[in-house]
């Protein structure tokens, strides 16, 4: 058990690990692997993906010391608030950095593509500076499977080319990473693990903590989840004459939990002088539209209305991943799942059918 912060009760010190957009659906859930894991989380988060809690923390991190008995430290803070963050790198003396903060919905990026590459890139750049001003070197940084644009071949693995992005979301990951790439070459001090992510669903079982998106939902599964508990009328399928088996689109669904332990073996890898390495994370597994409305409906024992509407520009057919690389390397692989994604999924819907707003 903790006494004070980042101590443990051993008298042993805890590494502190920095958590930027901590507070969001990854985040969280990561910052609650850390704490089981006996790392030392320092959070910052600016708010945009999450929701006040009673006093200064987000409901979601509050919950996360609750249910984990153990202390944090959380500062409301802007990655593109460079006196802030260089205040913050003074302060505390950090073993590594797992970089979430970012803005991350696909539509919002097309028609606001200067926001998204100001907050992604340039919040980046400013991060990675102080980071070598102040010496840490080692980064987890949360990419995704969208590098790879329109695939080329199914599964999707780690030497698939990158860089054919269809949206600004993408492309501002894919610059991020060939950012990061170029920074290991140049200084090999430097350690990034740059983890892509398939399509994270789900929730911690306890059903405290799980994804609560600000007004509609960009992704599938808290949509079908908001329609089961009768937050909305029904479900838009996008389009159903893909060639996948039963004409909607296929994707690579990961459960919350399983992903964020990635994080904590992606920083292992970092002590090991890794320099740069990629990673899928997914299951290497594909299930349609359909499918995960039909498991969704097993999962709540309700009827699930959808209609089917035109495909959204940008939408690829099908994408999933080849995990193998992170089971070699990092010893990682999806315990969980599409049954237990979707009890999940429903036990932190019913048990929160406003989001963290029921309770905050």
């Amino acid at each position: 058990m903790w006494g004070q912060a980042g101590v443990l009760a051993e008298g042993a010190m805890a590494e502190k690990v920095l958590v930027t957009g901590g507070a969001g659906y990854i985040g969280s859930h990561t910052v609650l692997e850390l704490l089981e894991a006996d790392y030392f989380p320092v959070v910052i988060d600016n708010f945009h993906n999450a929701i006040r809690g009673r006093g200064a923390m987000p409901e979601s991190l509050r919950r996360v010391q609750e249910l984990t008995g153990r202390s944090l430290e959380f500062e409301e803070m802007d990655i593109l608030d460079k006196a802030a963050l260089e205040h913050l790198f003074k302060k505390h003396s950090f073993m590594a950095v797992i970089h979430f903060a970012g803005l991350k919905a696909v539509g919002e990026s097309v028609q606001k593509p200067l926001d998204y590459y100001r907050v992604n890139l340039t919040g980046t750049i400013q991060l990675l500076e102080i980071m070598r001003a102040h010496g840490v070197k080692n980064l987890v940084f949360s990419s995704s499977a969208t590098v790879y644009g329109n695939p080329q071949y199914l599964p999707l693995d780690e030497a698939h080319p990158t860089g054919g992005c269809t949206n600004p979301y993408g492309k501002s990951k894919f610059f991020i990473e060939e950012m990061i790439r170029d920074l290991c070459q140049a200084d090999k001090a430097w350690n990034a693990v740059l983890l892509r992510y398939f399509n994270p669903t789900g929730a911690h079982a306890s059903g405290c903590i799980g994804e609560d998106p600000q007004g509609i939902p960009n992704n599938l599964m808290p949509y079908v989840s908001q329609v089961a508990i009768g937050r909305r009328e029904a479900l838009n399928v996008f389009g159903n004459d893909y060639d996948t088996e039963d004409g909607t689109g296929v994707r690579d669904y990961i459960h919350v939990v399983d992903l964020a332990k990635g994080h904590i073996a992606a920083l292992r890898k970092l002590k090991e002088q890794c320099g740069c390495r990629i990673y899928n994370l997914g299951t290497g597994t594909g299930y349609s539209v359909l499918q995960m409305v039909r498991a969704m409906e097993k999962a709540s024992g309700r009827k699930i209305p959808y209609k089917v509407v035109a495909r959204r520009e940008g939408d690829v057919a099908a994408c999933y991943a080849n995990p193998s690389l992170a089971l070699r390397e990092l010893g990682w692989t999806a315990a969980l799942g599409l049954d237990r994604m979707c009890e999940d999924l429903w036990r932190w819907q019913q048990q929160n059918p406003s989001g963290f707003s029921t309770q905050a």
